[in-house]
C-alpha cells in the first residue's frame, strides 16, 4: 500500500477556520483586523493558512504571503514584506507603486536599478525618519490594493522576524490600520523562551484594537486517527493509533512523518528519537540526494537553484536528479520562481545539525564566497546580510568581521537601524578574535564602538546605548582625545535623562570641562552647542554661558551661529520674550532652509508651534505644526525631531476643541513608539483627552503615562503635567484620598514656581481638589504658590482666575467665577470654559440667579456635546436636575449625544436585557456594557434603566432597525 507523505485533509481546525473567516468578514466591512496564529512547530499553522488562503481567493480576496528568514535578529530586514511586494510587482507592474519606486527600493532593490546611476551618494542616516516615511508608503500601497478588493497579508514564522519587520507590523496594526486589510501572522509558541524579542511585541499587539489570537493546539486521538486514515488510505489499527498518538502527542507533522517512516499498515516500526523521526525519510533517499540536502541546509530554509548549483559544484543533470528525488519525497518544494524550500523548517534544522564541524564551516564558507562573487544569486538586497551570516557560521573571523561591518552599512541604507546595531555588535564581538581588525576595517576599536553607539541611539535602544557609553568611556584616553571623551559624556548625560535615570548633569559638567580644554575648531563649537542644548532643561543659566562660548568661536571656524541648536532651545527656557523669540526662530528657519540643514529647520518649527501655543495663538500653532509636519516629511525626518510637531499640533487642537482631530494626531504620534521620555508628551495629552471623554481605554493610557513618575528623574516640564494628570484621574474616579495625596505631591514640587506654563494647570487641579474635599491646608498651599507665580499669557491668566474662584468663599465665589469664565472666553479653550461655566452655574444657583444658571448649564452641555466630553455633559445634567432645570440639559440634549453603539445598547435595554445579555449580543464584555448603560442614563438625565427606556420610546430613539440576533 502506498502511503502519501502529506495529509490531504484539514483535521480538527473548525474553530480556527471559522475565526479566520470571521476576521476576513470584518476586514471586508472596513474594520482593520489582525489575527496572530500561534502553535508549536509542526502543529499545522501553514496548512491551516493554505486552506484559508484558497477559500479567501475563491471569495475574491487578494492574498499576499511573506516569510521571515532564519537569519536571526541581525538578518535581512523586512524580508516578508519584500516577498509580498515582489509578488505585487510581478502581478501589477511598477505602476502600482504610484511613482514612489525609488522610495520602495529599500524593500525592493530592483525598483531602484533604473535610476541607480543617477542617485547621489548617500551618507549614513542619523535618524529613523526615512523608515517612518517608508512605513507610510507601504501602508498607503496596501490601502490602495485593499480598496480594489479585500487584501489578506500572511506573514509566516514571526518568531524569526527581525526588529524592522516587527516595527512595520506594529505600525500597520497600531497606527496606519489600512481598511479592508486582514493581517495574519504565524509564530512558533515553542520558540518563545524568556527573553525572546517576540514576547513583548505580541503583548503590545494584544493591546491594540482589532487584534485576535488563534492558538493551534495538538490534535486529539480522533484527529490523529483521521490523519492516519487519510495517509494510509485505510483505517489504522487501534494499537497503531495509540502508539502514534502517544509518540507525537497529536502534532500533525510528526504524525505524517511517523506514518511514512514506519510500517504503512500498522505503523509499528517507529524511530526512537525526534531527530531520527525527522531524518528517517532523508536517510532513505539516495546518497547523492542526501548530500545535496546537506549542502542546501547550510543555505537556509529557502535556497535558489543557481546558488545551490554554484556551491554544490555538481553537473546540472546530477543536481536536478538529486533535487527531483527530494521533491518527490516531499522534503523540498519548488516555487514558481524556480527556487526551492524545505517543506518544514524542522527538517532543515535536523539535516543542518547533522553536519560535521568541518563540513559545517566549509559549506557556509562556500555559500559566503559564492554570494560575494555573484550577489545576483540571492534576492536583490539580501547579499550583505547573507554574506555576513555565512562567514560568521563558517567561523572565518576576519571575513565575518568585514562582512558584518558591510552588512551594517547596508542595513542603515534600508533604515533598519536595529539590525545595523546588532551587526556592529557582532563586529565588536569578533574584534578580539581578529589580530589585524583595525587594519581590515580602517578604524580603531573605539571608532567602531562609537558607530555602534550612534546606531543604538538612532534605533531607540537607549538602554544598550548607555552600556556602550560606559564601554567607550573606559576605553577613551581623555587626555589624548578630550573631544572624543566629551562627546561620549554628552551622549551619556542626555541618555540618562531620556531614560529617567538622572538629570545627567554630572556627565554634562565633565563633558563641558573636557570640551572647554579641547583643541579649537568647528568640532569643538558643535560639541559645546550640543552640551548647552542638553543643559537647557537642567541649568538654563549655565546653558546660556556655554552657548555664548560656542557662539563666540563659531564665526572664526565658519559655523553659522543661527544654525546652532542651542540658540533655538534657549528661546523656550528660562527668561523669555516669546514674541521676540518668534522673530529669531523665523530667522533661524530661513537660515536652515537656505543651508539645507533639515534638523535645525524642523527644530525651529517645533519651537515656533510651541511658542504660539503658549501665547494662546492656538489656530496659528496648529497651522505651524501642520506645516512643520509636512516639511519634516518632505525632508525625511518626520519620525525623529518632526515627531514633536505631531504632539504640538495635538496640544493646539485640544485647546481649539478639535478633539477628534487631536486623537487622530495622537494616534499618528503613537506609531513612533520612542524609548524613554521622548514619547511622553503625546502620551500625556492622549491620556488627558481620553480621561475628559471617559474613553474605555482611559485608565490604561493614564496608567502608562503615570508610570513615568516612578522614574528616578524626569524633566520638570514633563513631570508637572503628569502631576496634573494624576490629580484629574483621581478626581474623575472620585478617589478623594488619592486626589489629595497627588495634589500635595504636586504643590511640593520645587520646580513649579519656575515653570508658570506647566505650573498653573497643576495649581488649578490642586485647587479643585481642595475645594471638593474642603482641605484648608491644601488650599493655603495653593494660594501661596499662586500669589508668586507669573501669569503672562491668556491660559495662565485664565488658570489664575480659576484658582482664585476655586478658593473663594461666601459672596466672593460668584464674581470670581464670572471673572474666570470671562478669562477662559478670552483664552478660547472650550473645555475649561465648560467646566468653569458649571462652577458658575452652581454659584449663580446658590445666589438665586436662575436665568444665568440655566444659560450656563445649557452652554456647558453644548460644549460637552460638541467635544464628546461625556463627564461634562453628565455633570451638567446632574446639576440641572439638582436645581430643577430639566430642560437645560435634559433628555433631548442628551439623546443627541448618544453614539451609535449607545443607541444599540439602549434598544437592548428597552427590550429588557441584562448587561450580561447585552454583552453577548454585541460581543463586548459585561463591564463595557455596564459602562455604556451608565453613560446612557447620565446623558438622558434619568435615574434608572426603566426611565431610560421610557424616554427612548418618547423621543423615538428606538425606531432604527433592531440589533441582529
Amino acid at each position: 500500500m502506498t502511503v502519501r507523505a502529506a495529509s490531504s485533509v484539514l483535521v480538527g481546525r473548525h474553530r480556527e477556520t471559522a475565526a479566520l473567516r470571521d476576521a476576513l468578514g470584518r476586514a471586508r466591512a472596513g474594520e482593520p483586523t489582525t489575527v496572530l496564529v500561534g502553535g508549536e512547530a509542526g502543529v499545522g499553522k501553514t496548512r491551516l493558512l493554505e486552506e484559508f488562503a484558497g477559500w479567501a481567493t475563491d471569495g475574491a480576496a487578494r492574498v499576499l504571503v511573506g516569510q521571515c528568514l532564519e537569519l536571526g535578529e541581525a538578518g535581512l530586514p523586512f524580508a516578508p514584506f519584500a516577498a509580498a511586494l515582489r509578488a505585487v510587482l510581478r502581478a501589477d507592474g511598477p505602476e502600482v507603486f504610484a511613482g514612489y519606486e525609488a522610495e520602495f527600493a529599500p524593500l525592493l532593490p530592483e525598483l531602484g536599478r533604473a535610476s541607480a546611476t543617477l542617485a547621489a551618494p548617500r551618507s549614513v542616516a542619523l535618524s529613523d525618519a526615512p523608515r517612518g516615511y517608508l512605513f507610510d508608503l507601504v501602508a498607503e500601497l496596501f490601502q490602495r490594493l485593499a480598496d480594489a478588493r479585500p487584501l489578506v497579508l500572511i506573514i509566516e514564522d514571526l518568531h524569526w522576524a527581525d526588529r524592522s519587520t516587527r516595527d512595520l507590523i506594529g505600525f500597520l496594526v497600531r497606527a496606519a490600520r489600512p481598511g479592508r486589510l486582514l493581517l495574519v501572522c504565524t509564530y512558533r509558541t515553542d520558540e518563545l523562551q524568556r527573553g525572546h524579542p517576540l514576547r513583548p511585541f505580541l503583548a503590545e499587539l494584544d493591546r491594540a484594537r482589532g487584534v485576535e489570537r488563534v492558538e493551534l493546539g495538538r490534535l486529539d486521538r480522533d484527529g490523529t486517527a483521521a490523519i492516519l486514515a487519510d495517509l494510509l488510505g485505510a483505517e489504522p489499527l487501534a494499537r497503531a493509533v495509540d502508539d502514534v498518538h502517544d509518540r507525537t502527542q497529536g502534532n500533525p507533522f510528526f504524525i505524517e512523518e511517523l506514518a511514512v517512516a514506519g510500517d504503512p499498515i500498522g505503523c509499528a516500526a517507529l524511530p526512537e528519537t525526534l531527530r531520527d523521526l525527522l531524518l528517517a525519510r532523508v536517510d532513505r533517499l539516495p546518497e547523492p540526494t542526501q548530500r545535496v540536502l546537506r549542502i542546501a541546509a547550510a543555505g537556509g530554509t529557502r535556497f535558489a537553484h543557481d546558488l545551490l548549483a554554484e556551491v554544490a559544484g555538481l553537473p546540472e543533470a546530477e543536481l536536478e536528479d538529486a533535487l527531483r528525488a527530494a521533491v518527490a519525497a516531499q522534503l523540498v518544494v519548488a516555487d514558481r520562481d524556480g527556487d526551492y524550500e524545505f517543506r518544514h523548517a524542522l527538517v532543515r534544522e535536523a539535516v543542518h545539525d547533522e553536519l560535521l564541524p568541518g563540513e559545517h564551516a566549509r559549506l557556509h564558507a562556500r555559500f559566503a564566497a559564492a554570494i560575494e562573487a555573484q550577489p545576483h544569486l540571492v534576492a536583490a538586497g539580501r547579499a550583505p546580510a547573507e554574506i555576513a551570516h555565512h562567514w560568521y557560521a563558517a567561523h572565518d573571523h576576519p571575513r565575518a568581521l568585514v562582512a558584518a561591518r558591510a552588512a551594517a552599512g547596508a542595513a542603515a541604507d534600508r533604515y533598519a537601524y536595529a539590525e545595523q546595531r546588532r551587526l556592529l555588535e557582532r563586529a565588536l564581538e569578533l574584534w578580539e578574535l581578529v589580530p589585524d581588525a583595525a587594519d581590515l576595517l580602517g578604524m580603531d576599536h573605539l571608532a567602531l564602538l562609537e558607530q555602534t553607539l550612534d546606531a543604538a541611539v538612532t534605533a531607540g535602544d537607549f538602554s544598550r546605548a548607555i552600556t556602550l557609553t560606559r564601554a567607550g568611556l573606559a576605553e577613551v584616553d581623555a587626555d589624548a582625545a578630550p573631544l572624543r571623551a566629551s562627546r561620549l559624556l554628552d551622549q551619556r548625560g542626555r541618555l540618562m535623562a531620556l531614560l529617567g535615570k538622572s538629570d545627567g548633569s554630572r556627565e554634562l559638567d565633565e563633558a563641558y570641562r573636557l570640551a572647554a580644554g579641547g583643541p579649537p575648531g568647528a568640532e569643538r563649537v558643535r560639541l559645546l552647542a550640543d552640551i548647552a542644548t542638553h543643559l537647557v532643561k537642567i541649568d538654563p543659566q549655565k546653558a546660556a554661558r556655554v552657548a555664548a562660548e560656542a557662539a563666540t568661536d563659531a564665526e572664526a571656524f565658519g559655523v553659522n551661529v543661527a544654525l546652532l541648536s542651542t540658540r533655538i532651545a534657549l528661546l523656550c527656557h528660562g527668561e523669555r520674550d516669546l514674541t521676540g523669540g518668534l522673530a529669531v526662530l523665523g530667522q533661524a528657519a530661513a537660515a536652515a532652509r537656505a543651508a539645507g540643514d533639515a534638523p535645525t529647520l524642523v527644530l525651529a518649527m517645533v519651537f515656533e508651534s510651541d511658542m504660539l501655543c503658549e501665547l494662546g495663538r492656538y489656530a496659528e500653532s496648529a497651522q505651524a505644526a501642520e506645516a512643520g509636519v509636512a516639511e519634516a516629511r518632505r525632508v525625511g525626518i518626520s519620525r525623529s525631531t518632526g515627531a514633536y510637531l505631531l504632539s504640538n499640533r495635538a496640544e493646539a487642537l485640544i485647546a481649539l476643541g478639535r478633539w477628534d482631530e487631536a486623537e487622530a494626531v495622537c494616534a499618528e504620534a503613537a506609531r513612533i513608539d520612542l524609548s524613554g521620555v521622548t514619547g511622553l508628551h503625546w502620551l500625556q495629552l492622549g491620556a488627558g483627552l481620553r480621561l475628559a471623554r471617559a474613553h474605555p481605554g482611559a485608565d490604561e493610557l493614564v496608567d502608562r503615562a503615570l508610570t513615568f513618575l516612578g522614574r528616578p528623574y524626569l524633566w520638570p516640564n514633563h513631570r508637572l503635567p503628569l502631576h496634573e494628570l494624576a490629580i484629574e484621574a483621581a478626581l474623575a474616579a472620585d478617589d478623594k484620598v488619592e486626589a489629595v495625596r497627588a495634589a500635595r505631591v504636586a504643590v511640593a514640587d520645587e520646580s513649579l514656581p519656575q515653570l508658570p506654563r506647566e505650573g498653573w494647570p497643576v495649581l488649578s487641579a490642586a485647587a479643585r481638589t481642595a475645594a471638593r474635599v474642603s482641605d484648608r491646608e491644601l488650599a493655603a498651599a495653593v494660594a501661596a504658590l499662586a500669589a508668586d507665580l507669573p501669569a503672562l499669557h491668556p491660559a495662565a491668566r485664565a488658570h489664575a482666575a480659576q484658582v482664585t474662584a476655586l478658593l473663594a468663599v461666601g459672596d466672593q465665589a460668584l464674581p470670581a467665577w464670572r471673572t474666570a469664565v470671562d478669562a477662559w472666553r478670552a483664552d478660547g479653550q472650550p473645555y475649561p470654559l465648560g467646566r468653569a461655566l458649571l462652577a458658575l452655574a452652581e454659584a449663580t444657583a446658590a445666589a438665586g440667579e436662575r436665568d444665568e444658571t440655566a444659560a450656563a448649564v445649557t452652554e456647558a452641555t453644548e460644549i460637552g456635546g460638541r467635544l464628546g466630553a461625556a463627564p461634562l455633559v453628565e455633570a451638567a445634567a446632574t446639576l440641572a436636575r439638582r436645581v430643577g432645570l430639566r430642560g437645560a440639559a435634559g433628555g433631548g440634549a442628551g439623546a443627541a449625544l448618544l453614539t451609535a453603539r449607545e443607541r444599540e445598547v439602549l434598544r437592548l435595554v428597552a427590550e429588557g436585557h441584562s448587561n450580561s445579555r447585552i454583552a453577548e449580543r454585541l460581543f463586548i464584555s459585561p463591564k463595557t456594557a455596564s459602562v455604556h448603560v451608565s453613560r446612557i442614563i447620565a446623558k438622558l438625565g434619568v435615574t434608572n434603566r426603566v426611565e431610560a427606556a421610557a424616554l427612548a420610546h418618547r423621543l423615538g430613539l428606538l425606531t432604527e432597525s433592531a440589533v441582529p440576533r
